[in-house]
């Protein structure tokens, strides 16, 4: 399904989206309150059978922090990429995908590990890279680590 294809099918399932396009794939904002709800049609619909998340990434705007999803239908071949943004930097939240995509599991982890997103409902959120006394999370912009002098 061509790109413009797509969009439609988005608009229909979520109004609010907002699209940016680029050569790839189709990038879609979601609000954070709607993405689940948005995820799971998109694995629902018919035609549209986004059945495979292949990538979760979380990304720091300074801020703001933004948790980046490419996932695509294995049966159609399309893929997009959602984006969710943070309400800020203190206390970030997105709702997990984990109950959808068991994938998002270990990807969520790791976003939450080294970013501090927290991931609403998901069933074992806690550090998988570094130890639990670790203070802080080393890919925000704003970290700093006095004992190896690092500082973003």
């Amino acid at each position: 399904m061509e790109q413009e294809q797509l969009k439609e099918k988005i608009v229909a399932l979520l109004p609010e989206a907002e699209f940016m396009t680029n050569k790839q794939y189709l990038d879609v904002i979601v609000p954070a309150n709607k993405l689940h709800a948005f995820v799971t049609s998109l694995k629902e619909t018919n035609d549209l059978k986004f059945d495979y998340l292949f990538c979760l990434s979380g990304v720091d705007w300074s801020q703001y922090l933004t948790v980046v999803y490419h996932i695509t239908s294995s049966e159609y071949g399309h893929s997009i990429v959602l984006k969710v943004k943070t309400d800020g930097r203190e206390n970030p939240e997105v709702p997990s995908l984990y109950d959808i995509y068991a994938t998002a599991e270990f990807h969520e982890r790791e976003v939450y590990d080294l970013l501090g997103v927290k991931f609403t409902n998901h069933p074992d959120l806690r550090r998988i890279f570094l130890e639990d006394t670790w203070v802080g999370y080393p890919l925000r912009k704003d970290y700093k680590d006095e004992i190896n002098i690092i500082e973003r």
